[in-house]
């Protein structure tokens, strides 16, 4: 194989700073497994859960991060049919059409470097062939880390899981990275009244710009759920959509849900953490259901998704507000958890 070290972002111990070093990559491809030079890789909120052990201790520490990016490949290995050399292509942790290839063979120090199907915080990456998506090489390599997570699973959440209806409510808990896409979900299917809510005031007005028509700042405003009904004129919501992972949140947002509606959950509550909900409801056709990414298929839907960004409905570049190298990445963490940031970050490596 081609390339033989690369610099990459790892998890050495949780709750500690992300360590940049270099990595020793196998001597060749695996079957199923494609060789891709990583150009952008987005920061998720998946990554932060890991760093900070909201499911408890990693077991398989030391370990490389990420699962949304782009990137070119370089080299396929044996029985790649999807992908060849050249291609641009979406790395997404969601299972696609192809091979499931075994995890790469990394090395860190002289000893093994745990990797899963795919990982993105490095220069170089060996992906399962099922977890690439290829794209034309029109569309900029820098919002395309997007379609690896946040797109999907936001869009998904609304078509999927809620089967959101022309002209129906939502409230959306949490403005991070996939909430805004959520957002823009519900405004392509005319939905409304369309309420974002989160901590940041910056965050909440990029939810403007995408769709929402109310917002709420929860930490100044105690009385958010009162001011939810006050919008909604007590009728309750159609569908309630948590981001956030916080029982409470989830408790609340299934309070205002109505009695046919559907509360959606995307986050994960910590390790643990438990929400109290009182269950009469479901027997009368109210809904709570998890997410799995949106319970797409990024092959088919990545194609779909930037056709609508192509035509001008999908609003990417306002999404990412930021962009970083690698030797940056823990000041992108910090800045997310923050709050600073108001839209989605980048980790650059091959600038445009």
């Amino acid at each position: 194989m081609q390339i033989k070290t690369m610099q990459a972002a790892i998890l050495v111990e949780q709750n500690k700073p992300l360590v940049i070093d270099e990595v020793q990559l196998p001597d060749r491809l695996e079957y199923g497994q494609v060789l891709v030079k990583v150009h952008y890789s987005g920061i998720c909120g998946s990554q932060l859960g890991e760093i900070s052990g909201v499911k408890g201790p990693d077991a398989y520490l030391p370990h490389l991060l990420g699962h949304e990016a782009s990137g070119v490949v370089l080299e396929v290995g044996e029985g790649v049919a999807s992908v060849q050399p050249e291609d641009h292509v979406v790395l997404h942790w969601k299972k696609g059409q192809g091979i499931e290839a075994r995890p790469p063979r990394y090395q860190w120090q002289g000893k093994p470097l745990n990797a899963g199907f795919i990982t993105t915080f490095n220069e170089y990456a060996i992906i399962s062939e099922n977890r690439l998506t290829a794209f034309s090489k029109e569309f900029p390599m820098r919002l395309a880390p997007l379609f690896g997570c946040a797109v999907t699973t936001g869009i998904g959440v609304v078509t999927n899981n809620a089967n959101l209806k022309l002209g129906e409510s939502i409230v959306v808990m949490g403005a991070g990275g996939v909430g805004l896409n959520v957002i823009q979900g519900a405004a392509l299917h005319n939905a409304y009244p369309i309420i974002a809510i989160d901590l940041f005031d910056n965050r909440l007005e990029l939810a403007k710009q995408l769709g929402a028509t109310h917002t709420i700042n929860s930490r100044s405003r105690k009385d958010w759920q009162d001011q939810v009904r006050n919008i909604l004129e007590d009728k309750g919501v159609d569908v309630f959509v948590d981001n956030t992972g916080n029982p409470e949140m989830i408790a609340e947002g299934w309070k205002l849900t109505q009695n046919k509606g559907r509360t959606i959950l995307v986050g994960v509550p910590a390790k643990g953490k438990e929400a109290q909900l009182y269950t009469l409801p479901l027997h009368f056709g109210k809904i709570i259901t998890g997410s799995h990414g949106g319970n797409g298929d990024p092959s088919e839907d990545i194609p779909r998704y930037m056709l609508l960004c192509k035509l001008g409905k999908l609003n990417l570049s306002n999404l990412i507000t930021e962009t970083y190298n690698l030797s940056e990445i823990n000041q992108a963490i910090e800045q997310i958890k923050n709050g600073s940031l108001s839209g989605r970050c980048v980790i650059e490596f091959v600038p445009e």
